[in-house]
């Protein structure tokens, strides 16, 4: 399902949850790396523990799976282990054992419950931290193959969870960029539109919140190649997320995050004014 974000990107599903992971293939195998590095070392969990700054315990939940580790984690412990590069590429890989969250999403989605600021452009279909739950369910009915039940609640209910970062981090700036057509497009009916307007009408209200429409009759655009997202995180870092069907790929090198962040930027300056990004969804929703 790539409903935005989430896989949300968009997409397959959609939040990230404040609790630690189940255990998945990529985390054992990561911990077992890990070991097999420390062990080589000649170094005990704790005299490794002091190496990374982390403690014993912490050493030792990574290493049996049953915990991800942070970019913090994975940097003192490649110092630690002679720098081999092992961990860092091997960390590219892990992912949660939970449901309702794309495999490939949950890097990011970790990274944004730390980020300072972060940047979304959509050309196809509402971003996820902006869908009403009407607007959710639209989505996954339309996914092909179709969901259970059950997994249509799951990713409401955690993406509904993921939303929540508007309002419980104010101090991190949320910028979006959207495509005009996108606002067009009624998917679940004259209702769920209605709602869908009338929820980012409400979220643009928020200080730390801008929305920004891209006009459909622009002959400019920066940002051709598709959807893409940004974030600053707390140490003056930035990473970027690109997103297609059925995958996604985190993007740390800084040359490409920087073009990324230059198509952006210029993407902004070409989008209408949040003023008259309002007036104008103000004008589509009133045409409903």
């Amino acid at each position: 399902m790539t409903h935005g974000d989430e896989s949300d990107g968009g997409g397959q599903a959609v939040c990230e949850v404040e609790r630690e992971p189940g255990p998945s293939d990529s985390l054992r195998t990561f911990g077992a790396v890990v070991q097999a590095l420390r062990e080589h070392a000649g170094l005990s969990r704790t005299e490794f523990g002091e190496a990374v700054r982390y403690s014993r315990h912490t050493v030792e939940s990574v290493e049996l799976g049953r915990r991800m580790p942070d970019e913090s984690f994975v940097e003192r412990a490649e110092a630690a282990t002679g720098n081999t590069g092992a961990l860092r590429r091997s960390a590219e890989y892990l992912t949660r054992g939970e449901a309702g969250l794309a495999a490939w999403f949950r890097r990011w989605a970790r990274l944004e419950r730390v980020a300072v600021s972060l940047c979304t452009y959509e050309c196809r279909l509402v971003p996820g931290l902006l869908q009403s739950e009407g607007y959710m369910r639209a989505l996954c009915e339309n996914d092909v193959p179709p969901l259970s039940d059950d997994a249509v609640e799951t990713t409401v209910r955690m993406r509904t969870q993921r939303q929540r970062l508007l309002r419980t981090r104010p101090n991190t700036t949320f910028d979006f960029v959207v495509e005009e057509t996108v606002f067009h497009r009624r998917l679940g009916g004259r209702q769920v539109t209605a709602e869908q307007l009338d929820l980012i009408l409400e979220l643009g209200l928020l200080r730390n919140v801008t929305v920004q429409v891209m006009p459909a009759d622009s002959e400019q655009h920066a940002c051709l190649s598709g959807p893409v997202r940004l974030l600053e995180m707390p140490d003056g870092r930035w990473r970027a997320y690109s997103e297609g069907q059925e995958n996604g790929r985190l993007i740390a090198d800084p040359k490409e995050v920087s073009r990324i962040h230059m198509r952006y930027a210029r993407l902004r300056s070409l989008a209408l004014s949040p003023k008259d990004s309002t007036s104008l969804l103000v004008r589509i929703r009133g045409a409903l």
